[in-house]
């Protein structure tokens, strides 16, 4: 294949990831905010505070309104169209906390 044939291909189409931001509604609907609240909740934590720290320091949050958001999210139909993984285990464990009551 010659440089002209490679430069005529199109690129591949991109698939919206948690970091992928079309604009302030993005493409799911959700707020820049929304999706890195995703994003951040989706990582794992080697220790005990990292997560606090990344939710102040990454999102200029506090612990407690972190959660609120997270909470709002987890029952909004574009958050489930986002991350749809993400948003039914924490359904899950929410409502198995709930039971537990």
């Amino acid at each position: 294949m010659g440089a002209d044939e490679e430069a005529a291909r199109p690129e591949p189409e991109r698939v919206d990831g948690p970091e992928q931001q079309d604009g302030p509604a993005g493409p799911a609907g959700l707020d820049a905010r929304d999706r890195a609240v995703l994003a951040l909740e989706a990582r794992s934590w080697r220790t005990a505070g990292a997560k606090e720290r990344a939710v102040r320091e990454e999102l200029g949050l506090s612990s407690t309104r972190y959660y609120q958001l997270l909470n709002g999210l987890l029952d909004r139909p574009e958050a489930l169209a986002h991350a749809p993984v993400l948003v039914n285990r924490l359904r899950r464990v929410r409502d198995a906390r709930r039971a537990a009551r």
